[in-house]
């Protein structure tokens, strides 16, 4: 689905001045991350590590695992592909509404795929015949999040299925989630972690995957090298090695999206999804996604995500990314104004 999620800021006619679409930490410093890049400009001369080693290296220390354990990818959204490779033809089970790339990259390998919706009861879910199971926790779109004991438990009853867990949203909430040691006392695991999107770094494209060396192995097989470029590498050092610099106040966020869900709820025509992270569904009671989403953009410059293409959704649904609490009534005013336009 090469055009099918994500903002559409890179395919816009008009100035964007607000984007509610992506879901990615909008409060990021990038000066001093950027004084060093330009600092390693010279970079861009040499190829970089074929399989960006130094990083791996810095992420095995940080999660006190082994370097086996770990293949850094170019974006997150490559190990999935990178897995669905990996094991051709397999069958999976993917939790539905959830990011598309999951079902794209199995249909692409030759799996049989099928779904299960994430509001069920995951005690109840038969994995019987199932080799891959795929789970976005915190979900996008949703929001939605299982807790960590309960998909521990779901993972260590089902020890024939290997759990791809994108946790791509694992800074978006206070939640206890998965950790990348987790895989020691679980080798039907595979973790899949990103570093673009609590440092607001989404074009660098750059996240890794966690699993048993015997998996890690299997999926090098795969692995292209220089897939992953040297600013980006670069970039990633930097912010494992300047923590400080890179707080990302959750607290404060969850907060912010609390009382943005709240504004949005007093409008007629709208009903506010519940969430766990500070992006959220809204369906809407009139008109359609498609319909809000121009309004916006050519009368605000504001961005929203249209979130009808993701499974079990349908044309009413939209997705937003809390922004600043100015930016936020700003939105709150034109989906009014918008509102009043459908009766």
């Amino acid at each position: 689905m090469l055009f099918g999620h994500g903002d559409d800021f890179y395919n816009s006619q008009n100035e964007v001045k607000i984007n509610f679409s992506s879901n990615v930490w909008h409060g990021a410093n990038l000066e001093k991350l950027k004084e060093h890049l330009n600092g390693q400009f010279d970079k861009l001369t040499r190829y970089p590590e074929p399989d960006a080693g130094s990083l791996k290296r810095l992420l095995a220390r940080r999660y006190e695992i082994k370097e086996e354990n770990v293949v850094v990818t170019n974006g997150s959204i490559t190990a999935f592909y990178l897995l669905a490779q990996t094991w051709k033809g397999a069958k999976s089970t993917i939790a539905v509404p959830s990011f598309s790339e999951y079902e794209d990259a199995c249909l692409l390998h030759g799996h049989e795929v099928s779904f299960f919706p994430t509001s069920d009861d995951l005690s109840e879910l038969s994995l019987e015949g199932q080799d891959f199971c795929w789970i976005c926790n915190p979900n996008n779109p949703d929001g939605k999040l299982i807790h960590r004991t309960e998909l521990l438990k779901l993972i260590a009853a089902n020890r024939q299925t290997t759990f791809v867990i994108d946790q791509a949203y694992v800074a978006f909430t206070t939640e206890e989630m998965l950790k990348p040691s987790d895989i020691k006392n679980n080798p039907n695991l595979i973790l899949v972690q990103s570093i673009s999107k609590a440092y607001n770094v989404p074009g660098l494209r750059i996240g890794y995957l966690i699993a048993t060396p015997e998996k890690t192995e299997e999926i090098n097989k795969y692995i292209i090298p220089w897939s992953v470029n040297a600013m980006a590498i670069e970039a990633s050092k930097y912010i494992l090695i300047h923590p400080a610099q890179f707080t990302l106040p959750i607290r404060k966020w969850q907060r912010e999206t609390a009382e943005f869900i709240y504004q949005l709820s007093k409008l007629d025509g709208l009903e506010v999804q519940p969430t766990c992270t500070t992006f959220f569904l809204v369906r809407l009671k009139n008109g359609t996604a498609a319909s809000l989403k121009q309004y916006l953009w050519d009368n605000y410059g504001i961005l929203i995500r249209d979130a009808s293409n993701f499974r079990s959704l349908d044309e009413t649904y939209i997705r937003l990314s809390t922004q600043t609490t100015a930016e936020n009534q700003q939105l709150v005013d034109g989906v009014k104004e918008w509102l009043s336009l459908q009766s």
